[in-house]
């Protein structure tokens, strides 16, 4: 069971929440790039390692029978804040078409550079499993 945490207040933001409570199973997905389960690389643009980063979220989820939908929280590294809110409009498509309509938590956050030398963006999630 998740609940969004929105004080009334406060303007609605537009593409994430402000907080999730929840309850069950916590599953941590450790942070993923845009290389394919052979740690390949998919294509050296943003949105391209965007969308593969968020499939292998998918997949990882998976694994502990969980789904898209009980992601509670999500943070996006990107190494260039310009080339993430140029892709906004594909980037949102993307999003909604492997996450769906589910609206974590999330943080986004420029960074120097990451781990791998060629990746443009990494997504760590969190996410909840309801418990029967």
């Amino acid at each position: 069971m998740t609940q969004i945490l929105q004080p009334s207040t406060w303007a609605k933001p537009r593409g994430y929440s402000n907080g999730m409570a929840a309850s069950g199973l916590q599953v941590f997905v450790a942070g993923q790039i845009g290389w394919d389960e052979q740690c390949k690389f998919v294509g050296t643009d943003f949105l391209s390692q965007a969308r593969q980063a968020l499939k292998n979220i998918v997949a990882v989820l998976a694994e502990a029978g969980a789904g898209p939908e009980h992601i509670t929280r999500m943070t996006w590294y990107v190494t260039d804040k310009k080339e993430y809110l140029a892709a906004g409009r594909e980037l949102g498509a993307a999003y909604r078409e492997i996450i769906g309509k589910n609206f974590p938590a999330m943080t986004a956050v420029q960074v120097v550079a990451l781990m791998e030398d060629l990746a443009k963006i990494e997504i760590e999630v969190t996410a909840v499993v309801p418990q029967n």
